[in-house]
């Protein structure tokens, strides 16, 4: 995997926007492979869909691409239309997403992050205020990608810091949350607050230390009532998937998180 993007690509291009998408897209396309089944390359996905830049023609995973001039993905990353990405992570073939940041001085990737869909939900999509009347697209509706609400397992790094992971790690980390994609939207959203909760807890845990969090998960889901009841039941459904280990009566132990 190359770590520079092929700048011979933008010769003839003025805007530094498409000089962006010229250069990541065919980045992507030739060094990428898919954390699914490893294949490589991907391909690039026909113009115009949305919310899909590349396929795997081996597994049939779809990727969305998001870049940015930086160090790191950051929290917020801005995208584009607010329903049709609401529409598209709604859909039974939503997108994974990549965020690849590089920097521009050199055009040399510095990380490259997969958010897996299952890990992707409605409540990440924030709604921007919508063009002033002034504007070329008067009335339109932007978004912006809160990446901060993902717990870190929900964040599988392909390049860390301009440094390569293995590719059997990626994909190790890839399978262990699997179990996400046969969950509803609803019961989704309250697994992966309460993920987010026990990746700031010690190793070993228990009942008191996770119910610390309950007065945020209110805040965070505030049509519950019994948020201790649902607390229970995030970590049975954890325990069944081996995400988590009952070592004893109210005593918690983290497997994969």
């Amino acid at each position: 995997m190359k770590l520079h993007f092929d700048t011979r690509l933008a010769e003839g291009y003025k805007s530094a926007s498409q000089i962006a998408r010229v250069l990541t897209e065919n980045w992507m396309g030739t060094n990428v492979y898919c954390p699914n089944c490893g294949c490589k390359p991907i391909n690039k996905a026909p113009n115009n869909r949305p919310v899909q830049d590349f396929l795997c023609s081996q597994c049939d995973e779809q990727f969305e691409l998001k870049s940015k001039n930086g160090k790191s993905t950051g929290k917020m990353v801005n995208d584009g239309a607010y329903q049709t990405m609401i529409e598209r992570i709604q859909a039974d073939d939503n997108p994974n997403f990549f965020f690849l940041s590089y920097r521009k001085a050199d055009y040399s990737v510095q990380q490259l992050m997969l958010v897996p869909k299952h890990f992707m939900t409605t409540d990440m999509i924030v709604r921007r205020k919508p063009l002033p009347e002034t504007a070329k697209r008067a009335g339109w509706v932007g978004c912006t990608i809160n990446i901060g609400r993902l717990p870190e397992s929900g964040k599988i790094l392909l390049i860390n810091q301009a440094r390569i992971v293995e590719p059997e790690q990626v994909h190790e980390q890839w399978n262990a949350n699997l179990f996400l994609r046969k969950q509803k939207t609803a019961s989704k959203g309250w697994l992966l607050a309460i993920m987010r909760c026990i990746e700031r807890l010690p190793e070993k845990f228990d009942l008191r230390q996770i119910y610390e969090f309950e007065k945020q998960l209110a805040v965070q889901f505030p049509e519950n009532n019994h948020i201790k009841d649902k607390i229970r039941q995030q970590l049975q459904i954890l325990r069944d998937q081996n995400v988590i280990e009952f070592s004893a009566r109210g005593q918690y132990r983290k497997i994969t998180i």
